[in-house]
């Protein structure tokens, strides 16, 4: 067991080391670098096309085809520029990333947390979500980000460091509730990534998502009114190549005064404007309606 742990770690380091080292290299020559994982991506192992073209289809049935192809060639492109972006983020100085990186509303954040409120914040697989790992530098409260374990260890441990480089802290997704529950000197921030596929299916936790009949990961909401905390939307979009925009969107002041169904029904309301606005920017390699 020693063993295994010791060569988990070593592979850790060294793959940091090799990612940092890559962080340095300027970001053209990371996107040149993306691009070119594109071009294999997309033209050559046509990597999950299938599922990519269904998905935009099924979700958008008043678009051509040609429509839909080109909503799916521009998701590719941005989505391997999200790797070089992120690499980026690794080295790169946090006057870049503040210049790049832009919230609106954070006052709202401000006002529940200084009414003793914890905040639940949500949002779905929309732009490069993982510059919310910046957001801890833009605040000063403990921000933490609900995640699951990779069965990978290595590559588990290199996405806590990377994603807690401006303090984010990180909670897996089964000690989230234990956590928020035991926390009673100061309020917090929570991020939830919510729009994935459940493990098990509620009848009170289906919804109508992109023309889809859909059932919703019913954990944020659970955990929302138990704690009675405050909810609100991160709306993601990317304003240009490697500039994002987040908004802090209302959803409730205080769950536990809100009926069953209608903070998730809200967060879909949110999350479908965020996917129309930007439809290109959603994870569509993802066998999202599965079940």
């Amino acid at each position: 067991m020693k063993i295994k742990q010791a060569f988990q770690f070593l592979s850790y380091r060294i793959l940091y080391a090799i990612t940092y080292t890559a962080s340095l290299l300027p970001i053209k020559l990371l996107y040149a670098i993306s691009y070119f994982t594109f071009i294999i991506a997309y033209y050559v192992i046509r990597y999950r096309k299938e599922v990519v073209i269904q998905n935009i289809a099924r979700s958008f049935p008043d678009k051509r085809y040609g429509e839909i192809q080109a909503i799916s060639k521009k998701f590719y492109s941005c989505f391997t520029a999200y790797f070089a972006e992120i690499i980026k983020a690794v080295s790169a100085p946090v006057e870049i990333l503040d210049k790049k990186i832009t919230f609106e509303n954070l006052e709202l954040i401000d006002q529940y947390i200084n009414s003793g409120k914890n905040v639940i914040a949500c949002m779905g697989h929309c732009g490069n979500w993982e510059i919310l790992n910046f957001l801890p530098y833009k605040t000063e409260y403990e921000i933490y980000a609900i995640y699951k374990p990779l069965q990978s260890e290595t590559i588990n441990r290199l996405m806590i460091r990377i994603r807690s480089r401006f303090g984010m802290e990180l909670i897996k997704d089964r000690s989230v509730v234990r956590h928020i529950l035991s926390k009673k000197i100061s309020p917090s921030v929570y991020l939830f990534l919510t729009d994935q596929c459940p493990r098990i299916n509620e009848e009170k936790y289906r919804f109508n998502l992109l023309n889809q009949e859909t059932y919703i990961f019913s954990g944020m909401e659970k955990l929302a009114r138990t704690s009675r905390s405050a909810v609100i939307y991160l709306h993601i979009t990317q304003k240009s190549k490697g500039h994002y925009q987040i908004i802090c969107m209302p959803i409730c002041s205080d769950a536990g005064f809100v009926d069953e169904g209608e903070i998730t029904k809200k967060y879909i309301d949110l999350l479908t404007e965020n996917i129309k606005e930007e439809p290109y920017g959603w994870l569509w390699k993802h066998k999202r309606w599965k079940r």
